[in-house]
């Protein structure tokens, strides 16, 4: 159901696509810079999830631990390019990878899972593969933390002129407000923050915020043989094509902090005679999802800015990331949603899988308690879950995470186990359909569920295979 619902949806967004650029022809969409006249003012109205904060706000100190961990993970060859897959096609990402957070959390990208490198996380014994791995990933927690707390203040903020008690100078002290949250200095005035907020408010900001993983990219242009062009506005150099970020908590912030490595020669093309952005400078573009009406927005990333995408932006706005020359590094803060991508979620369904076998005590011949099709059904789809959401994601990517840390081997060899046994489980079925025991009716219901249920893993396999 599920699948034949995605596709449907994935074709629909492609004749959208395709008819989108057809009218195009030659024509570009219109997208502002901060050398147009009017970017601030279409930021503020048709962008104003977007906050951006210019790198001299954040502790020096910081800067100074995140950016040498970048470049420590680049020196141990822990950034890696994806094979994802799209429309039934592999590709390797332009980018490379590596995803950072709390143990035994996974993210999920373009039917690719990624697997947390842990970072350092109390009660939890982690060994890394060096002592500089270990610190790189104690920045980026670091840095975690210190945009959590950005984002919830920033969020404040923003409810902050929610409240309808407020005087008619509200409306001034937002338009001030506004104006320094695009320069990046503090959020909010300090005779203001008497505003209160809700419990339940605040339970949700700090739901929304609590980022449990980092996503990090590297990628150097100049390596690379080709990069895609931007196709709706004649932006230029693409590193990451338009998308909405997926597997994320709803309506939960992103923050992504950027690191490009730029000389002081890449910093500016001189030429302000140049229409639209400056190509020697990554930037982040955005736009709203199908809509050829409002301008885009192409904001410059410099060494150590950041940004947040708040609220709801990333549902009801795309964004791009376009290449400069430099080499640049990005975290991307992300609180993912985990309901069914932790460890600790899928040994649960394994043990649940599993209350279906009993080994008899004397003979210790292992048997089905029970054979009822729901209970079968669902043993067999938790079989299927094991081996193609874990074990095979996994094993696919190869041993790269054992770069920075074993941490998943032990997870890893014990979901194997029970794979095994579920395999045991899947023959056991077989064996006791053959002997034929039920009633005629309730065994073809047994049957004919198994049977979808063994197609799809025969079809799974076939696929994983191949890729």
């Amino acid at each position: 159901g599920g699948t034949m619902k995605r596709r449907a949806g994935e074709r629909e967004k492609e004749l959208k696509k395709k008819k989108l650029l057809e009218e195009l022809g030659e024509n570009r969409l219109p997208y502002l810079t901060p050398a147009d006249a009017d970017f601030h003012q279409l930021w503020k109205t048709k962008y104003p999830k977007l906050i951006f904060r210019k790198s001299d706000t954040v502790p020096d100190e910081l800067h100074q631990m995140v950016q040498k961990g970048f470049l420590t993970l680049r020196e141990h060859g822990c950034f890696f390019q994806d094979l994802v897959r799209i429309k039934g096609k592999d590709f390797l990402t332009p980018v490379s990878r590596i995803l950072i957070g709390n143990p035994g959390c996974t993210y999920k990208y373009l039917n690719t899972r990624l697997f947390t490198v842990p970072w350092p996380t109390e009660g939890y014994n982690i060994k890394y593969c060096s002592t500089q791995i270990h610190d790189a990933c104690k920045a980026l927690i670091r840095l975690n933390d210190y945009l959590h707390i950005e984002a919830v203040k920033t969020l404040q903020g923003q409810n902050l002129f929610e409240t309808k008690e407020m005087k008619d100078t509200a409306v001034i002290d937002r338009e001030q407000s506004f104006a320094t949250s695009l320069v990046g200095q503090g959020s909010v005035s300090k005779d203001q923050s008497y505003v209160c907020v809700t419990e339940d408010d605040s339970i949700s900001l700090k739901n929304r915020t609590s980022y449990n993983l980092t996503l990090l990219n590297y990628m150097d242009p100049l390596q690379m043989l080709y990069l895609k062009q931007e196709p709706y506005y004649g932006m230029g150099n693409m590193a990451v094509s338009w998308h909405h970020d997926e597997n994320l908590l709803e309506r939960s912030t992103v923050a992504v902090y950027s690191y490009s490595c730029e000389d002081s020669a890449v910093e500016e093309s001189n030429e302000q005679e140049l229409k639209g952005r400056d190509p020697a400078v990554w930037h982040v573009g955005l736009k709203v999802a199908w809509d050829i009406e409002t301008p885009g927005l192409a904001i410059p990333l410099h060494q150590g800015d950041f940004y947040l995408m708040l609220d709801d932006l990333n549902m009801t706005h795309q964004h791009c990331v376009l290449a400069g020359l430099s080499p640049r590094f990005s975290s991307t803060h992300r609180v993912a949603d985990c309901s069914r991508g932790t460890l600790e979620y899928i040994f649960g369904q394994c043990e649940l899988a599993l209350q279906n076998l009993q080994t008899d005590s004397d003979s210790m011949a292992l048997s089905l308690k029970s054979l009822e099709t729901a209970v079968v059904k669902q043993v067999e789809e938790i079989h299927n879950e094991v081996e193609f959401e874990w074990l095979r994601q996994f094993w696919f990517q190869g041993k790269r995470y054992l770069k920075c840390t074993d941490w998943w081997l032990k997870p890893m060899a014990k979901l194997e186990e029970f794979w095994r046994k579920m395999e045991i489980m899947t023959s056991l079925v077989l064996c006791e359909v053959r002997k034929g025991q039920q009633l005629e009716e309730q065994k073809n219901e047994t049957i004919s569920c198994f049977l979808l249920v063994l197609k799809e893993r025969q079809k799974l396999r076939k696929e994983w295979a191949e890729r």
